[in-house]
């Protein structure tokens, strides 16, 4: 039996089922890609954009691409998971002892952003829809970058709390944002490896900041502490890098002037195998209806609960957990380090096991057993050591939206449910930490593992959906379905 290609279902929302004799309207394109039908355009009117693109003018367009567009989405990721783990991290730095009295209060910090994005989430991603993505991307890192600065001047814990949420309303619209960046500007094959760069900056923030707070920890005098120099610091970087991403990011391939008009035309073009259409300003109820009655969604939203609650509220509580074994603050930010790395290690593996073989979910559910074992050996071990202190459990998370989703509305609902799930495992991850139930956290873990059950269960059943799905699509090309089969591509970029 052949290999199933999990990342290969599509299904084109609404298809105008009509062929034409040469090639296809441009003007399906622009119905697509501008601010409306009645818009003055303010790039080129293609024409026809139907020439095949040789795999050395393809490789050069997408070094092109990678030089303008990774950097800003990898280094953007680095410095919102930066940003997020400066609380942590300043746990070590004495940070308001008032805050410090239980880890109730201090995981409410964590909880509150997500809280936040949960509010914001589908607003943010119909204005990423409507607005230029670039300056509204670059603005967000600034207010960010200004709300983390505030955080040295928190004086009492509800001038925090108020800071944390404002802090998680401007990085809401980082992963959306990304996700519809993936999509405009990377063919299908390409996304998953572009999804994990940016995403293992998760690891990277465990590494370097790490290392940053701990040479933070070193100052001991001067008109501020360390905790409050680490927020002014961060947040500084990151005014300015926002204000670099406004000048430096192109909103859309059509409207990016840094690249010539043909270049354009082929950066377009390369992603028409896609077939899930551009940035498009147009709201369509029935895709809607269609997005909440997917059972993909439906799996992606428990996906992302599952893998979110144990990761947040592990990630929130690390350096409490590290230190509860009597580590010291230099050990405790090596071990922190090391599970960068781990972050790293097993992103970069996954994404080349799922290049080899093409199986997603496979990969995923591999991936699930480091999660069961590492969080077993911390539910058991006896505190007695320290060999017996450094274990870690790491967990695989691997988004398919962007590419088995089309219809810009479509993507928009099923982004915004993924996220509002992604939202809730972050909110509740911290909550499941319960004071009386340190060291060890046994409920919290027991939870953990519950979840990696049920994300096995939802991943071998959304590979028989997937798997159903595509048999029923093959089967109407074989029957000749022109939208099925479209093996010219001419719907392509219909929404």
């Amino acid at each position: 039996m052949a290999d199933i290609k999990e990342q290969g279902t599509v299904e084109q929302a609404n298809p105008i089922r009509q062929e034409q004799s040469k090639g296809h309207d441009v003007s399906q394109v622009e119905r697509v890609v501008s601010a409306s039908e009645f818009d003055e355009k303010d790039h080129i009117d293609y024409g026809r954009i139907d020439q095949e693109i040789s795999p050395e003018e393809n490789k050069r367009l997408k070094r092109m691409i990678d030089r303008r567009v990774l950097p800003i989405m990898i280094f953007t990721y680095f410095l919102q998971a930066l940003d997020k783990g400066t609380l942590s991290f300043c746990i070590d730095h004495e940070l308001s002892r008032g805050f410090r009295t239980s880890p109730r209060p201090y995981s409410w910090l964590t909880t509150c952003i997500y809280i936040a994005v949960l509010v914001v989430e589908y607003p943010t991603n119909w204005i990423i829809q409507h607005v230029p993505l670039g300056k509204y991307l670059g603005a967000n890192i600034v207010l960010r970058g200004s709300v983390l600065a505030c955080h040295a001047a928190a004086v009492n814990f509800p001038s925090i709390l108020a800071l944390r949420t404002l802090l998680g309303i401007f990085e809401a619209v980082c992963q959306p944002a990304f996700l519809v960046m993936s999509s405009m500007w990377y063919k299908r094959e390409e996304q998953a490896e572009i999804v994990t760069y940016w995403y293992m900056m998760n690891g990277g923030q465990q590494i370097v900041g790490g290392i940053l707070s701990y040479c933070f920890t070193l100052l001991k005098t001067g008109p501020i502490t360390s905790w409050q120099a680490l927020f002014i610091t961060y947040g500084t970087f990151s005014v300015l890098w926002g204000l670099f991403v406004l000048w430096w990011l192109p909103d859309s391939p059509m409207r990016a002037q840094c690249f010539s008009e043909e270049d354009k035309r082929l950066m377009i073009e390369r992603v028409r195998g896609n077939q899930t259409g551009m940035q498009n300003r147009k709201f369509r109820p029935e895709q809607v209806k269609e997005a909440l009655s997917d059972l993909q969604t439906c799996c992606y939203c428990l996906i992302a609960i599952c893998t979110t609650l144990p990761t947040s509220g592990r990630g929130a509580f690390a350096n409490i957990i590290i230190t509860g074994f009597k580590f010291t603050v230099l050990q405790s930010q090596l071990l922190a380090m090391v599970l960068g790395a781990v972050i790293i290690i097993i992103l970069l593996t996954s994404t080349w096991l799922v290049k080899k073989t093409g199986q997603n979910l496979i990969v995923v559910g591999f991936y699930v057993i480091p999660s069961f074992v590492g969080t077993i050996v911390l539910m058991t071990v006896e505190n007695k050591n320290k060999a017996s202190q450094a274990a870690f459990s790491s967990t695989l998370a691997m988004s398919m939206i962007s590419r088995n989703v089309a219809g810009q509305t479509k993507k928009t609902v099923v982004i915004s449910a993924n996220f509002v799930s992604w939202c809730t495992g972050n909110a509740i991850g911290p909550q499941v930490f319960l004071s009386w139930n340190a060291p060890h956290y046994f409920i919290a873990f027991a939870t953990h593992i519950g979840c990696y059950v049920l994300l096995v269960i939802v991943i071998v059943f959304l590979r028989f959906y997937l798997k159903t799905q595509n048999d029923a699509k093959d089967q109407l090309a074989a029957e000749g379905d022109v939208g099925a089969r479209d093996g010219t591509l001419i719907h392509s970029f219909e929404d």
